[in-house]
């Protein structure tokens, strides 16, 4: 059956889930894009190994997992995912050591975000993709966080929009460059997203 290369488009809120995220994969060379619901420590994970600027003070496990890999000459090669059941999506992890590969079973959050630590492709199969994919409208956000903020969140100061989010907008760049730096200390890695975005916006 043929496989599909698949591209990390974007994350958002769970409008359906509390407390989830929706990642959102894009086909190569087509339309299609696969949304996958997932954890927000997943969400956070893969949104670091996307902003490479984004350092935490102390590694995450999927970090420790990479550093662990390196040191025993284990790499990833490529990740698929292979199967959806029930809603569910099931995908392995094709691993390599001393050339013999191993298929390991994994839940999709974590072998997205360890794909994207061992810069390894990640594949669907074409059935999957035509029974789960979707085709979103075009000027459709695809930011990596488009979140509602957490009652914390609101108290930090900055304007806040019709729909609850914080706008970065009035703070100056050292201002935001501090808040960023206080948000990777605090490992609140999705408004150190947002305020990343507002950095690169200027």
């Amino acid at each position: 059956m043929s496989l599909v290369r698949l591209n990390i488009k974007g994350i958002s809120y769970s409008q359906t889930q509390n407390g989830a995220y929706a990642l959102l994969l894009s086909e190569i060379n087509g339309k299609r894009q696969l949304p996958i619901v997932i954890g927000a420590f997943e969400a956070q994970s893969i949104a670091i190994a996307l902003e490479k600027e984004i350092k935490p003070p102390r590694p995450l496990t999927h970090d420790l997992f990479k550093t662990f890999a390196d040191r025993f000459s284990i790499n990833v090669k490529q990740v698929i995912i292979h199967k959806l059941v029930d809603g569910i999506f099931y995908s392995s992890l094709i691993c390599e050591r001393d050339k013999i590969e191993e298929i390991i079973d994994a839940r999709t959050s974590d072998a997205i975000a360890l794909a994207l630590r061992f810069d390894a492709p990640i594949f669907t199969y074409i059935n999957i993709l035509e029974k789960a994919g979707i085709q979103l409208k075009p000027g459709k956000s695809s930011s990596i966080f488009d979140a509602k903020l957490t009652d914390k969140e609101e108290t930090t100061g900055g304007s806040q929009s019709g729909t609850g989010k914080i706008e970065f907008t009035s703070f100056s760049i050292n201002q935001l460059n501090r808040l960023l730096e206080e948000a990777v200390k605090n490992e609140d890695y999705e408004k150190a997203a947002r305020i990343r975005d507002e950095i690169s916006k200027r």
